[in-house]
């Protein structure tokens, strides 16, 4: 049986369980995981260690726990908003450069524990909303945390491209959306899913996902 490990913040932690596996909370990892376990009965077995809060160097000091020692098959990374918006609210962000440097050692590091690997890397995303709209004490809010976000996106972009991994564009789906429905309709705040909008992240999943399994490798002669 196939492991496939999510990783991630609040989008991916989704209200899961610290206690048992089989309880993945109320995201994307659990439609994923519906969909394909009801596809393909017992071919696979998935996790959610995804942690509300986190940042690409809060993932990184949870590398050997709660990602090599798990032993993936396919790991799935969503990780940045906060790299950007814990800069507005707790002046505690991190740096694209860092969020770029950092991505790459852990993915390096742990292609090194697990050769056989597949990385699939979502990108991140935020739409307007009351967590991202702009305020009386900071009128560029939302423009900053856009541009901020824009860069850790194109960061993560890169980070896939050098280490052979599958990128999952987000961004442009969701403003797709936001055309036909308002933003609140698939994020409650600007970043947090709804139920639609993490249904939206996991067709995109699955369909990268099967993009990658009939490629079978990003890399060729690797």
């Amino acid at each position: 049986m196939q492991k496939i490990l999510f990783q991630g913040d609040s989008i991916t932690d989704a209200g899961r369980s610290r206690e048992r596996d089989d309880d993945t909370g109320r995201g994307y990892p659990t439609l994923v995981m519906g969909r394909l376990g009801y596809d393909e009965p017992g071919k696979y077995c998935f996790l959610n260690r995804g942690v509300s809060g986190n940042r690409i160097v809060d993932l990184y000091a949870r590398i050997k726990v709660d990602l090599i020692n798990i032993k993936p098959d396919v790991l799935s990374i969503l990780i940045g908003v906060n790299d950007a918006w814990h800069e507005v609210n707790h002046q505690n962000g991190v740096s694209t450069e860092k969020y770029e440097l950092i991505y790459d050692m852990l993915l390096r590091e742990v292609k090194e524990a697990l050769p056989g690997l597949q990385v699939m890397i979502l990108e991140p995303f935020i739409l307007p909303g009351t967590a991202t709209k702009n305020t009386k004490e900071r009128p560029e809010r939302w423009q900053w945390l856009y541009e901020e976000v824009s860069l850790r996106a194109q960061a993560a972009r890169r980070v896939a491209q050098r280490n052979c991994a599958c990128f999952v564009p987000l961004q442009e789906r969701f403003w797709c959306a936001n055309d036909q429905v308002s933003a609140d309709y698939w994020v409650t705040d600007g970043v947090h899913p709804t139920a639609m909008g993490h249904e939206l992240i996991a067709r995109a999943w699955l369909e990268a996902f099967k993009v990658m399994r009939a490629t079978q490798a990003f890399c060729p002669g690797k």
